[in-house]
């Protein structure tokens, strides 16, 4: 049976081939059904490429089977090795009479919502609501794990957004030596496992290994060059009193110092010198005694633990670098939903399930009232209600509907009936347009619309002001004969009644 085996692969290969042509014509409006789209092509491509290598197998032909059964074919009686194949056929539907039949057109053919064959698709649990299918970064676990991270200023999430992937100084408050230790390891493993899933689950399509591999031959180039930001021998340049900054650099404690004698002192310690010891067996200097062959076994151990903290931060500032369009939409979305409610939230979670499912919805619609549905007819071009149905006329007639209104501030915007009118002074747009203008006092500028009149209103409340606060200085001080100083107008009137 090699030959129906090889037979059914060749037939599996040109169905998969034709299904991956159909859903490839077919561009997607949805990111949701691209994904989906592009996730099953990807389980096509690597089932190609299992049937392949079973094909190549049965071609190779390592034991000879395929051999004995074109020779068994072609030099005995044909009846006689078919009669043969048909009794193996029959005797192992006997042994399993229930075995289920494998039918590749009905398994690669595209299913639509009407079909009745509903799977549950893989897209909606392979994301969580943040991500809203692949637009957006969910670093809030990572933003957590760096917050509990020791030595570090705490940041928001949004200002974490924007120096995650730095690791260097001074955008990095965490210095080499807290780099090693195992909750930071945590943190990078996390953050760049977290980064390289999202890409494998917003890209299927993207020959991702090729690209890690090589990502890594250029990492350990850099390593064995100590051109690794961050992980070199010597970090950042000497500080030697410059003429802006009278401080001294000390490269192997990583410190400044403002005082040229206290620099001179710290030389001698203990900790600059381990510092300077575990620096030059860093540099390649051979040991000569038992006590700096351990260290340098040390020196070995936390090297290699510097080299896979070092990887992982090099593969966190690659992928940012190829996630930046999602990481400029999560930092808009971010700054977006802190300015709304929870009810807002919750409105827009619901719209995006809303239309997940649309496409369910709509292809249900169209298999069950594509006969008796009617077209609406609104020859008027009447604003739709609740139901779907044109207003009535009275009804638009009555709310002025018809009767435009239009805005200069809001660069020349028309709004329909008086009701939209009187209700848009107080909305973003207005608001926006007055402040523009340089106007702050935006509620005495109440039914004003031309650009020109709310400028002459506001340059006279402006001149106004000035007068009544210059007639409020310029008051005419009078002084009673105990020496009591008061405006004129108080003096008079106490004098009118005899209290003076």
């Amino acid at each position: 049976m090699i030959l129906e085996e090889q037979r059914f692969l060749h037939e599996d290969l040109e169905r998969l081939e034709q299904a991956i042509s159909d859903r490839v014509s077919d561009e997607p409006k949805q990111i949701r059904e691209r994904l989906a789209r592009d996730h099953q092509i990807s389980g096509f491509l690597n089932r190609i490429q299992d049937q392949s290598s079973r094909l190549l197998g049965i071609y190779k032909d390592a034991d000879g089977a395929r051999a004995r059964e074109i020779q068994s074919i072609g030099t005995g009686e044909p009846l006689d090795e078919f009669y043969k194949q048909l009794a193996e056929i029959k005797a192992f539907h006997q042994k399993y009479p229930n075995e289920t039949f494998e039918n590749l057109e009905r398994a690669y053919k595209r299913k639509a919502p009407t079909d009745g064959d509903i799977i549950a698709s893989e897209i909606d649990n392979m994301f969580t609501g943040e991500e809203a299918y692949g637009r957006f970064l969910d670093l809030t676990q990572a933003h957590e794990a760096y917050l509990n991270l020791p030595g570090i200023k705490r940041l928001t999430y949004l200002q974490y957004l924007e120096t995650f992937d730095v690791f260097t100084p001074p955008q990095c408050p965490i210095k080499r030596a807290d780099k090693t230790t195992d909750q930071y390891f945590k943190y990078v493993g996390q953050l760049s496992a977290y980064l390289e899933d999202f890409l494998r689950r917003t890209r299927p399509l993207e020959d991702l290994d090729s690209i890690f591999a090589d990502l890594d031959k250029k990492f350990d180039k850099a390593w064995n060059a100590m051109e690794v930001p961050g992980w070199g021998i010597s970090q950042g340049p000497p500080k030697e009193n410059t003429s802006d900054t009278p401080a001294i650099w000390c490269r192997e404690c990583e410190k400044e110092f403002n005082n040229e004698n206290v620099y001179k002192n710290h030389l001698s310690g203990r900790k600059h010198l381990k510092a300077s010891e575990a620096q030059k067996l860093q540099s390649g200097i051979n040991p000569t005694t038992e006590e700096e062959l351990t260290r340098n076994k040390l020196v070995s151990a936390q090297r290699t633990k510097e080299r896979a903290i070092a990887s992982r931060e090099n593969r966190i500032r690659t992928l940012s670098e190829a996630l930046q369009q999602e990481r400029a939409a999560t930092r808009v979305n971010v700054e977006r939903r802190q300015g709304q409610t929870e009810r807002e939230r919750q409105q827009e979670l619901d719209q995006l399930y809303a239309e997940a499912a649309e496409p369910y919805a709509q292809g249900l619609d169209d298999n069950s009232d594509s006969d008796g549905e009617e077209k609406v007819y609104n020859p008027l071009k009447l604003p739709l209600a609740w139901d779907g149905k044109p207003i009535p006329f009275w009804l638009y007639k009555l709310h002025g509907l018809g009767v435009e209104f239009s805005c200069e501030i809001c660069g020349n915007f028309v709004y329909m009936g008086r009701r939209a009118f009187d209700k848009h002074f107080n909305e973003a747009r207005h608001i926006y347009g007055l402040k523009c203008l340089g106007i702050t006092n935006t509620t005495l500028f109440r039914e004003i619309t031309g650009i020109d009149d709310a400028l002459k209103l506001w340059n006279k409340i402006q001149n106004d002001k000035k007068k009544e606060k210059t007639s409020t200085d310029n008051v005419v001080q009078m002084e009673d004969a105990e020496g009591n100083v008061m405006p004129e107008k108080v003096y008079y009137d106490l004098q009118k009644q005899g209290l003076l």
